[in-house]
């Protein structure tokens, strides 16, 4: 006999939560995958979307599981972890997520996702739950990854200086407009490997703390397929007003500086998925895009629209974390728990 029990529909009802969120997820972070070879019109907006989805999905059979799992027993205590508290941490997490997408503010989804889960953790049983040293790591790289993906960045664009200042424009926008293609598979291929992992970790803590899956399991393979689906069919509907935040208004590329760009960020991208590391994809690109701005001129970069993508960065695991508290708080006073 099939499972029907109540907590069978609970599980079915947060796995549908979890995938709303992956498809917010994809939507927002299309900007990501996308924003250079939009902003140097290597592609139109509507086939770099699913360019960008094919490789997104196209991730799943590259890259393992390890950023996966650190959300699913890394971030909390595994044994506090109920199916409410993840529910609370996914209506946070989807609430953030939509507003910032809705009003073209390209923030870390990734970061959302872990504001909400500590958020409602806290509420249910105090600051101890949080394993410090993992969270500590996603902190550190909130800094260092928007570095990174920039100084790799940076460095590339010297490197095509230096050895292409002598060719005819030209010719040159040509061949590095064909390159900008790879380069723009390359980022997508690390964005699917790094953000559908998150979903595929809570999903995974869901089937751990309802008994689905035993403590020794690592994640199934449904599951993996299920997020890695849904991030991409997120990606192709395209978060349009991020899209034109990063791809038109942050600064203006041209085909070398997309190469550059999109290839820093996916160096960056790949080292910290095979590390389990979860950082923000939306990070990493902005930092990649500043950097290879900066070789032309700091006043190509257009710091007011920078500093508003910085606050909306800050704002992000705090703004979550209340949210998905608040939620979590509401299921306490109904004695939901």
């Amino acid at each position: 006999m099939p499972d029907l029990s109540f907590t069978f529909w609970l599980v079915l009802f947060i796995i549908g939560l979890a995938l709303v969120f992956d498809f917010i997820n994809g939507m927002n972070d299309a900007a990501n995958s996308i924003a250079t070879v939009v902003s140097t019109r290597v592609l139109s907006p509507r086939l770099a979307v699913f360019w960008a989805a094919f490789f997104n999905f196209a991730a799943i059979w590259i890259f393992g599981v390890k950023v996966a799992t650190t959300i699913g027993k890394g971030i909390v205590l595994p044994e506090i972890v109920t199916p409410y508290l993840l529910m609370a941490a996914l209506i946070g997490t989807i609430i953030w997520s939509y507003l910032a997408t809705y009003y073209g503010m390209p923030i870390s989804i990734s970061h959302s996702l872990i504001g909400g889960f500590c958020g409602a953790a806290i509420v249910k049983a105090g600051w101890q739950v949080i394993l410090w040293g993992s969270f500590k790591k996603i902190l550190l790289f909130i800094v260092l990854s928007p570095l990174l993906g920039g100084l790799a960045s940076y460095l590339l664009m010297v490197l095509v200086v230096l050895f292409f200042h002598d060719k005819h424009p030209g010719p040159l926008d040509k061949w590095f407009r064909k390159l900008q293609l790879a380069s723009s598979a390359a980022f997508s291929l690390s964005h699917g490997s790094n953000d559908a992992q998150k979903t595929a970790g809570i999903i995974f803590a869901l089937l751990l703390a309802t008994g689905y899956l035993p403590k020794e399991a690592t994640v199934p393979f449904w599951v993996l397929l299920l997020s890695y689906t849904t991030i991409a069919l997120g990606t192709m509907a395209g978060g349009w007003k991020v899209i034109q935040t990063l791809g038109q208004r942050l600064t203006k590329l041209k085909p070398v500086g997309g190469f550059c760009a999109e290839t820093g960020a996916a160096i960056t991208l790949f080292g910290t998925a095979l590390a389990g590391i979860p950082v923000s994809t939306t990070h990493t690109i902005t930092g990649s895009i500043v950097g290879v701005g900066a070789i032309q001129r700091l006043s190509a970069i257009r710091w007011g629209i920078a500093g508003k993508v910085v606050w909306a960065w800050v704002l992000t695991i705090p703004l979550s974390a209340a949210l998905a508290g608040f939620m979590y708080s509401l299921f306490k006073l109904f004695g939901i728990q």
